[in-house]
């Protein structure tokens, strides 16, 4: 397996790669009716109509939530200020989606270039009413998924891309048609700098979890435990790429600990 390393350690000559490439030059969509940024953020606004008031922050809007969005960007307490935005827009699946009881739910006809200038308008929005620490996440399947990666580089740049995260919807058993199944859709998970609120997700701790994650048991003890590598991808020029106990890291990796560190390890094991 091919161990990737920075361009910093690599000992090519650079001067074969074409300048364009070094640089990262970033990739548009060029499309009939794409509209001027500084187009886009002067939509006339909605006229905002107060259904009921009460306590505490929450709001619901009804309507096109562009010009929603809009008169959001003239809300001192919304504007630059919302550090979590999670859309879940229609599809570009050409269909109509109804109820149970079979009523019109909603409908999911824009396609191609219109449903990209749909979405890039809204996320130009969103990405105003971002606070400078937040997240936006976007939820698509396969049908425009890859457009509007392209579209979320442009609107929020690409160095703030962080996961293309792929959701398991079904199992795939059963699928008659000729091809592979339609198994899964995607969140696009973008932020509006570098400096974003991260909570790490955690697994709780179980006692079946513990036996799934430690699947090994010592004999003479009846202690669990579980085998990890001792290296790690990348070369180091420190001590972690130094010789322990005789033998070097294997080519293109160090140590995962400094050969003290793993010497403390292997005693505590023999003992």
């Amino acid at each position: 397996m091919a161990t990737g390393v920075p361009r910093s350690r690599w000992k090519n000559d650079e001067s074969s790669v074409a300048p364009e490439s070094r640089n990262g030059t970033p990739i548009h969509l060029a499309y009939e009716g794409k509209r001027a940024e500084k187009d886009v953020l002067k939509t006339s606004p909605a006229d905002l109509v107060v259904a009921w008031s009460g306590e505490g922050a929450n709001r619901l809007y009804y309507g096109d939530n562009l010009p929603v969005l809009a008169a959001l960007l003239q809300d001192r307490d919304v504007c630059g200020k919302v550090r979590l935005v999670y859309i879940d827009p229609p599809y570009s699946t050409s269909s109509i989606f109804q109820s149970r009881n079979q009523a019109n739910a909603y409908t999911d006809l824009l396609a191609g270039a219109q449903y990209v200038e749909f979405m890039r308008e809204r996320l130009i929005l969103l990405r105003e009413i971002l606070a400078d620490d937040g997240s936006i996440y976007v939820h698509l399947d396969e049908n425009m998924a890859f457009h509007i990666k392209v579209i979320m580089d442009e609107v929020f740049g690409g160095n703030n891309f962080r996961n293309w995260i792929t959701r398991k919807k079904c199992n795939p058993k059963n699928y008659t048609r000729k091809t592979y199944g339609n198994v899964a859709d995607y969140i696009l998970f973008y932020t509006k700098t570098d400096d974003y609120v991260w909570h790490r997700p955690v697994e709780g701790w179980t006692p079946e979890r513990a036996a799934r994650e430690y699947s090994y048991v010592e004999e003479s003890t009846g202690r669990r435990y579980k085998k990890v590598p001792v290296h790690a991808p990348g070369v180091r020029h420190g001590k972690t790429g130094k010789q322990w106990r005789g033998m070097s890291p294997p080519p293109g990796k160090h140590w995962q600990y400094t050969p003290d560190k793993l010497v403390v390890s292997q005693l505590e094991i023999d003992g």
